[in-house]
């Protein structure tokens, strides 16, 4: 009795494996592109249109931005999620968002974290074909204050150390000859240039404004340290050094 249940057992198994679809054979390997769509994508609730070419408003776009002169950097997009930095007045804010795609632009919404005074919201737009230039509004988390209007053009930041009106103090090491005859102004300018060429964000406005104006100058951080070369830091030290004579001994240089 015992046997014939097990035979019956058997054949109920193999029949029933007969039945199911035969399993294709695989050779173990991952294809690379679906796994890397299976990482980059999101849940389908959360995907926009358009998403798959969203990626390539990744960058940093740079302009007017009231008085100052900002730079938006896109830097994270993902379904219709996008984050980023803002870049302006001495600060450097991390924003995050959603985007949508309307009439041929990602229309992005996007807030600052809103524990500093001067964080906010941004509304702005950006052409999907050809993602050179950003047009928006950014309103104060503060009602009171009003709301700003700009645009911004796509720019990388570049350091260059052949920019401004003193270069040499990027490119070589100053000889005492070159700093002896300025004036504190002067010096303290040449100074800053040389922040200004790693894209420093200065927090004092008035030193902003002497760099704003420039084309080569794009703020792209507010901490520089590890960024300046052996050479300007020798030179900032020297140029320092000066300043603090220009102020003390100004009339013995005929200043």
């Amino acid at each position: 009795m015992k046997n014939s249940l097990l035979l019956v057992f058997v054949a109920s198994f193999l029949f029933g494996c007969s039945l199911s679809k035969p399993v294709e054979k695989t050779s173990g390997k991952v294809d690379d592109t679906t796994a890397n769509r299976a990482a980059n994508s999101a849940p389908a609730t959360a995907a926009a249109p358009g998403d798959t070419d969203a990626q390539k408003i990744l960058g940093s776009y740079v302009g007017s931005f009231g008085d100052n002169k900002i730079t938006l950097l896109i830097t994270k997009v993902a379904g219709n999620s996008v984050s980023g930095r803002s870049i302006v007045g001495g600060n450097d804010r991390p924003f995050d968002g959603t985007f949508t795609v309307e009439n041929a632009e990602y229309a992005v919404v996007a807030n600052e974290p809103g524990d500093h005074k001067d964080d906010g919201i941004f509304n702005f737009h950006i052409p999907a074909d050809d993602p050179k230039e950003v047009n928006g509004t950014w309103k104060a988390n503060d009602p009171k204050r009003p709301e700003k209007l700009f645009t911004l053009e796509r720019r990388k930041f570049e350091y260059r150390a052949n920019v401004g009106d003193w270069p040499q103090a990027s490119t070589r090491l100053l000889k005492i000859s070159d700093v002896e005859n300025l004036g504190k102004d002067d010096l303290q300018f040449m100074r800053n240039e040389i922040f200004a060429r790693h894209g420093y964000c200065f927090n004092k406005k008035e030193l902003r404004q002497q760099f704003e104006n420039a084309s080569w100058y794009v703020p792209n951080t507010v901490d520089i340290k590890g960024y300046l070369t052996d050479i300007e830091k020798k030179n900032i030290a020297l140029i320092k050094r000066y300043e603090k004579y220009a102020e003390e001994y100004g009339d013995e240089y005929g200043r």
